[in-house]
C-alpha cells in the first residue's frame, strides 16, 4: 500500500476534535495537495494548525494531524501485524511544544500509539531518507491512548489484525501545536510481503 500523492490527497485528512464536540459529529478536514515540491519534486500533502485541535479524551492529550480511514477509499480492514511503514514528514515553522510524533492504529473502538518509535520531522526541507518502523505485535512497545468500548479496550493483537484507520499524532502536547506538517511517500509493506 503506497500513497505517492502525485494525483491528490488519497484520503488523508486532519481531525478537528473541538469542532467535532461543538458540532456533534466528527470533523475531518482534507489535507492540501501540492503537485510538486515533495520528495524528488513529486506531489505531497500538507496540513496546518487551522485544521487540527487537541483530542482531550486521549491520554495523554494528542493531536491527530494526519488520519486515514480505509473505508474512505473503499478498502477493507488490513492486518498490520509485523508490517513495515515508511514515510517522509516535513515541518515548516512547526512547534510541537515538546510533543512526540507517533504512528498510531485504530480499530474496534480503540487507539494504540507506537510510542517506542518517535518519528523525525525534518525542519524546512525533506529528509534524505524516510522514517521507517516495523509494527511489532508487542504491547510493551505501544500505548493504548483511547477506547470508546465500555467492555474495555481492544487488545493490540485484535487491533493490528483488523486495522481500519491509522495515521500520525502529536502526543504529550502542552500547548496547541503550531505550524505546518507535510507528508510524502507513505508506504506500508505487510508482514506477509
Amino acid at each position: 500500500m503506497k500513497n505517492t500523492f502525485d494525483k491528490g490527497q488519497e484520503g488523508w485528512c486532519s481531525y478537528d476534535y473541538h469542532g467535532s464536540v461543538t458540532g456533534g459529529k466528527n470533523i475531518f478536514i482534507m489535507t492540501t495537495h501540492e503537485r510538486s515540491g515533495g520528495v524528488n519534486d513529486s506531489g505531497y500533502v500538507w496540513c496546518d494548525a487551522h485544521r487540527w485541535s487537541a483530542d482531550t479524551p486521549e491520554a495523554p492529550v494528542s493531536i491527530l494531524p494526519l488520519i486515514y480511514y480505509r473505508t474512505w477509499t473503499g478498502d477493507d480492514p488490513v492486518d498490520l501485524r509485523e508490517a513495515k511503514v515508511s514515510v517522509y514528514l516535513r515541518g515548516d515553522n512547526l512547534d510541537l511544544y515538546g510533543a512526540d510524533c507517533l504512528f498510531w492504529v485504530h480499530s474496534n473502538g480503540t487507539r494504540w500509539h507506537f510510542n517506542s518509535n518517535p518519528l523525525e520531522i525534518s525542519d524546512g526541507k525533506w529528509a534524505d531518507r524516510p522514517n521507517t518502523l516495523e509494527l511489532k505485535n508487542d504491547e510493551s512497545l505501544w500505548h493504548m491512548s483511547w477506547t470508546g468500548r465500555p467492555e474495555g479496550p481492544a487488545s493490540l493483537d485484535a487491533l493490528l489484525k483488523g486495522a481500519v484507520s491509522y495515521g500520525f499524532s502529536f502526543v504529550g502536547v502542552t500547548d496547541e501545536a503550531r505550524g505546518r506538517l507535510s507528508m510524502d511517500e507513505f508506504e506500508i509493506k505487510l508482514g506477509s510481503d
